[in-house]
């Protein structure tokens, strides 16, 4: 294996991962990576959102690390593996020859510069994908119940990055059904349930309430071509840079002329067309195709050290893209290079202007989980994101966050208000504005539910049950229901008050960890064709929260 790395080879990580290591420490926090950070502050099995691993590999990176290269050391690693894996999956020899083409053609992928430095689910993701292909691979020449083992323990590790990483195992299943008949083959998907037993235990405990979200409760918008698929399309562009054309020729030129190679193919084909069918039902995002860079940077290799054309061609082009990309990356520390204000500016100022007028008063930002996280990175302050109806449950939702603030004097910020002690512009240009709770009281984990899965638009007296899970009493005076009436899309229209009352006589609170049964009427709405309800609970004047999945109605 000594062979395989040249010392050109060397010198050449050795600069990608310095330079990732500069960068990392040196550009401000993505609002994603400072919510991924946020997970790591408490680690568990399963958060909100994602897997778990983003969150370990942030926890690990802090052991060693203060500050910014304290959330990215892990990914700067992994992602000088994720390069010399790519290098182990190419057989032909003449690439000792051409390591600058190799480096240039990796670094010539947007996302995958990107995913060198920035700490997001993606980056495990893109590592451990290389890591199965090359385990697969060895499987491939010699299935052993020891290589059986280290597939299924990679595997789990690939679905512990993304949920996206089924579809990297389903293609290359698909690829070669004949695994089906294999023994080891099975072992290995044994061994990667057993290990990710505990996310699945998570789930359960959680009311699967990642699968819900990503599946059922996120919202979507009506079909449009150039927002949709036209975006998708472009997404894929993206990818590649200035070489998108050349790298989906190559893909094109390319043969099965083995088991591996097939794999490659029907990988990078599969997430394609996959994403290419979910386009014409939900806008897809750029980094969802990420995983096809893997199996085109393995083709396209091989298609330049066969083709002097290409290889002269591409080797020109990527010099250009190369510049694009490292100005690029200088305007991610060094916002007046470009007149575009991007998440990594300015988060440093934000923070400390408010921490200076807050101190030490806990924050609680409203429908913002990603200001209350990087808040709480810069300031050192714990925050909570309160959300209101028309917002989105987040990881804020289900941790015990809000147990830390209750009872507490706190900076209450709004962008929906006109008026406070307070105010400063977010990064999105929105003016937010201060006003202090003296002593918040607030019940965002109160659970509504109907008998069924459906709620009519005429039955009287229908049956609604509310779950108190704290570990005392709600006075029913001190709440008020509502119900939002949502489109097709699950867009919240529209939010009334519910005309409901208790089933028993002479109730007037939730009992602590208890269900309490009531029988309500659904207001009229002024929405055409209401397609879903969801109930929304206001505690102490406070704005509705989110108490309930998006339920179908029916006449």
């Amino acid at each position: 294996m000594s062979k395989q790395f040249t010392k050109p080879f060397l010198l050449f990580l050795t600069a990608f991962l310095l330079l990732n290591l500069i960068q990392g420490a040196s550009t401000q926090l993505l609002y994603d990576e400072a919510y991924y950070w946020y997970y790591a502050q408490n680690l568990s099995w399963g958060y909100f959102d994602h897997p778990p691993m983003v969150a370990l590999l942030i926890w690990v990176s802090g052991l060693f690390f203060d500050g910014e290269l304290g959330v990215r050391f892990m990914s700067c690693l992994m992602s000088a593996g994720t390069v010399v894996i790519l290098w182990l999956l190419i057989d032909d020899n003449t690439k000792r020859k051409f390591v600058s083409h190799f480096f240039l053609l990796l670094f010539s992928m947007a996302l995958f510069n990107a995913y060198g430095f920035f700490t997001l689910p993606d980056t495990p993701l893109l590592f451990f994908t290389a890591l199965f292909l090359l385990v697969y691979k060895h499987f491939l020449a010699k299935p052993t119940i020891i290589n059986s083992i280290f597939m299924g323990l990679v595997m789990a590790c690939l679905m512990y990055s993304k949920y996206h990483a089924v579809l990297v195992i389903i293609f290359v299943l698909l690829s070669n059904l004949r695994l089906l008949k294999n023994k080891w083959a099975w072992l290995a998907v044994i061994i990667s349930l057993l290990c990710y037993l505990p996310h699945f235990l998570w789930l359960f405990e959680n009311d699967f309430v990642s699968i819900d979200y990503h599946i059922s409760e996120r919202p979507n918008q009506p079909y449009s071509f150039a927002g949709f698929t036209l975006g998708y399309i472009l997404n894929l562009i993206v990818n590649f840079g200035l070489l998108f054309p050349w790298f989906y020729y190559a893909l094109f030129k390319a043969k099965p002329k083995d088991t591996f190679k097939r794999a490659l193919l029907f990988l990078t084909y599969g997430v394609i067309i996959f994403f290419f069918l979910s386009s014409f039902h939900r806008r897809t995002q750029a980094q969802w195709v990420i995983v096809i860079c893997l199996p085109m940077a393995i083709i396209c290799y091989g298609f330049l050290l066969q083709n002097v054309k290409a290889r002269k061609w591409m080797y020109r082009l990527s010099i250009v893209s190369i510049f694009i990309l490292l100005y690029a990356r200088i305007w991610l520390v060094y916002q007046p290079l470009l007149p575009k204000v991007f998440e990594t500016h300015g988060n440093k100022e934000w923070v400390s202007q408010l921490h200076d007028f807050t101190g030490d008063t806990p924050v609680v930002f409203e429908n913002s989980y990603r200001e209350s996280s990087m808040y709480h990175f810069y300031s050192g302050e714990p925050s909570f994101s309160m959300n209101n109806a028309f917002y989105r449950r987040n990881q804020y939702s289900i941790d015990s966050s809000e147990s830390r603030i209750q009872g507490k004097r706190i900076a209450y910020l709004s962008k929906y208000t006109n008026s406070g002690d307070f105010s400063y512009e977010n990064p999105g240009g929105d003016t937010v504005f201060l006003n202090y709770i003296d002593s918040l009281r607030s019940f965002r984990k109160i659970r509504c539910y109907v008998q069924g899965d459906t709620v009519s638009t005429q039955q009287k007296n229908q049956l609604l049950k509310i779950y108190n899970p704290y570990n005392q009493e709600i006075e029913l005076d001190k709440i008020d229901i509502r119900v939002g009436f949502l489109n097709a899309y699950k867009q919240l229209k529209e939010l009334k008050a519910l005309n409901y009352e208790p089933v028993s006589v002479g109730i007037k609170s939730l009992q602590a960890k208890d269900t309490t049964l009531f029988r309500f009427n659904l207001p009229e709405t002024k929405l055409v064709e209401p397609k879903y309800v969801r109930f929304s609970v206001s505690e102490n004047e406070l704005p509705p929260g989110i108490n309930s999945t998006s339920i179908k109605l029916r006449e």
